[in-house]
């Protein structure tokens, strides 16, 4: 008897990719995100900061790593579906993509689906 496990899989890269070069279909990630933090929160900080300018902070999202399936794409916006069935929408001006290889997102995807299926009916 012959299984497949996660185990037999290449180790693969993820690449970095721009919006434009997305097609429904593709599996991709969150690599980091970048967020505006008001100057006056670095109030006590040695550097001088006008009150009006913003602090950009790139940040790595705690749902890194995780698969989405692209749905639609209208830049800079990208729709699209976590395992669970949720839509997520990624807004590429913030948030950096990256393209999983094919074959590993797709094993992640199934194996993150049969936990949310076997979960739901514990929550009733």
């Amino acid at each position: 008897m012959r299984t497949a496990s996660a185990s037999q899989l290449e180790p693969t890269a993820a690449a970095t990719v721009a919006g434009e070069d997305l097609a429904c279909g593709d599996y991709v990630s969150r690599l980091n995100e970048t967020t505006d933090f008001p100057s006056f929160l670095w109030d006590s900080c040695a550097v001088t900061l006008s009150p009006h300018e913003l602090v950009r902070l790139k940040l790595i999202p705690s749902n890194a790593g995780h698969p989405l399936k692209v749905v639609a794409i209208c830049l800079p916006f990208v729709y699209a579906k976590t395992p669970g069935g949720e839509m997520a929408t990624i807004d590429t001006r913030r948030t950096q993509l990256v393209r999983l290889d094919r074959k590993c997102a797709k094993l992640i995807w199934r194996q993150l689906r049969a936990g949310v299926k076997q979960q739901s009916p514990a929550q009733e």
